[in-house]
């Protein structure tokens, strides 16, 4: 008989961890409480328009094809990746402008336009991320940090002193660059896994790497063609998936799983998986009492990670500005994270970020026409912000914003719709309706996550952006990939 795995959500952790198992054999269920698998990545079409609603830049491709390759599948069957170059615009308040390129004299050029000395130090600054990607990707990323064994090992503690984890990024950047535009704009690497970079630890320079010199990707047809090829991957090696499912405990008997309660019926299962958060599934699906590790009150003292404000555009026109990664920065980034984190309030100047991938694909519009996602940073929910009061007001900024940049005529879009943090929590469960799990503004929440193996409950297992190895939609793959393949070695 095959062992027999439950793995609550079908986003990208969910489905890395249930297409690894099977292939070495196990028996995979998937429960989904949204209709559609995908977790926050869900598509959305309305009036000839295609839009990704959910992460959208995409990294390490390497990632997805091993799961494809564990398989013994070839991922160009099931989804096809394009390079994007240049990579991503970067346009500043005084109307510089700097697209990310695996060009390094190109965009040295580019930023010497307002900083010669920032262009000098880039190549070195590119070094420094290169080793700092390597050395996560040694003892971070291909890694289960299961037992203070792990965690303590001599070439570990070594490795985390080499990657200055008290230094922060922002104070990183000022060994290299002076110019407000450069930082900026290589500073929102810390908005990739939800947090400021004025603390979160100089780590997250990797980004930088893995973005400028490993190549930023499309999806042919959309991200959300990535949930599919790996939905279509799962079902062709016998894992039963189903959709509008919703999980409503976790059955615990002398401190052991023994599966999970739905609407439709008990799942029963030594082994559970958890895809979604691990705050909101210990709060909701756990009674506090058999969980001592992860109680009421360690998970509120837990810092969420951003949230966001999306919007939705469907305008039948096309715009300059605009590739199909483009990013725009107001003139005080530092106040951005100041009123999200400290005030928990949307900032007055947002950074707002479009994905345009008709730029690439036009068939994702009406012939002429942009499908815009827009996306501008958020706080997690807390009582000082109502965003039924907020969700407009701020929309209407974040439009504004554009218009100024010459993005114009989105207030009358063919479509628009507004997607809050609310909203997020609502369809997600994310905890507080935070985009990227916990926050990595300490060194703390930064290299000691919740861990993936829960400390409480025996068979309970965690894959997700909360959990070891962090945010960002190829790591948390890798979190689903690296716990099937533990559990199905060891279980």
């Amino acid at each position: 008989m095959k062992p027999k795995a439950v793995i609550i959500g079908a986003g990208f952790g969910g489905l890395s961890c249930a297409v690894t198992l099977a292939a070495e054999g196990w028996d995979v269920t998937v429960l989904e409480r949204q209709q559609q698998p995908g977790g926050k990545l869900q598509r959305v079409q309305a009036g000839g328009y295609t839009f990704d609603r959910g992460p959208s830049t995409i990294t390490m491709p390497h990632v997805f094809r091993s799961l494809y390759e564990l398989a013994g599948a070839r991922m160009e069957d099931y989804v096809q990746l394009y390079e994007l170059e240049p990579r991503t615009r970067n346009v500043f308040a005084d109307g510089k402008v700097v697209d990310f390129s695996r060009d390094t004299g190109r965009m040295q050029e580019q930023m010497a336009s307002y900083s010669p000395a920032d262009a000098a130090r880039f190549p070195d600054f590119l070094a420094e991320a290169a080793r700092l990607y390597q050395l996560s990707e040694k003892q971070f990323l291909n890694r289960l940090l299961l037992s203070w064994r792990d965690k303590l090992s001599p070439s570990l503690v070594r490795d985390l002193v080499r990657v200055r984890p008290f230094l922060s990024l922002h104070d990183l950047l000022l060994r290299y660059f002076s110019h407000p535009n450069t930082l900026a704009m290589l500073g929102r690497y810390a908005t990739y896994v939800g947090s400021s970079p004025y603390r979160s630890p100089s780590i997250f320079a990797m980004l930088g790497h893995l973005e400028i010199q490993e190549g930023v990707y499309g999806v042919k047809g959309g991200t959300y063609e990535l949930i599919s090829g790996l939905t279509a991957l799962a079902q062709n090696l016998g894992v039963q998936l189903l959709t509008g499912t919703e999980v409503t405990g976790i059955s615990v008997v002398s401190g052991a799983v023994e599966g999970v309660d739905t609407a439709q019926g008990f799942y029963p299962a030594k082994t559970v998986i958890a895809g979604g958060d691990v705050l909101s599934i210990n709060k909701m699906l756990l009674p506090e009492a058999v969980r001592p590790g992860m109680t009421d009150r360690r998970i509120e003292a837990y810092e969420p990670s951003l949230s966001g404000l999306v919007t939705l555009a469907g305008v039948p026109r096309t715009y300059d500005a605009l590739l199909h990664h483009t990013v725009f920065f107001p003139e005080n980034y530092e106040q951005e994270f100041k009123d999200i984190f400290e005030h928990k309030r949307p900032p007055q100047q947002p950074t707002v970020y479009i994905c345009h991938s008709g730029y690439s694909e036009p068939e994702m519009a009406p012939a002429g026409g942009s499908n815009l996602f827009i996306l501008a940073n958020a706080p997690y929910l807390s009582p000082a912000c109502d965003w039924s009061e907020e969700s407009a007001a701020y929309g209407e900024r974040v439009l504004s914003l554009l218009d100024s940049h010459g993005v114009s005529g989105l207030s009358s879009a063919a479509v628009l719709e507004r997607y809050t943090p609310q909203d997020i929590a609502r369809d997600t469960l994310a905890h507080q309706g935070a985009i990227y799990g916990i926050s990595s503004n300490t060194v703390k929440q930064t290299f000691s996550r919740p861990g993936n193996r829960s400390s409480d409950v025996k068979g309970l297992w965690y894959v997700g952006g909360t959990t070891h190895p962090g945010g960002g939609t190829p790591v948390v793959s890798l979190s689903g990939r690296l716990v099937g393949e533990y559990i199905a070695s060891h279980v």
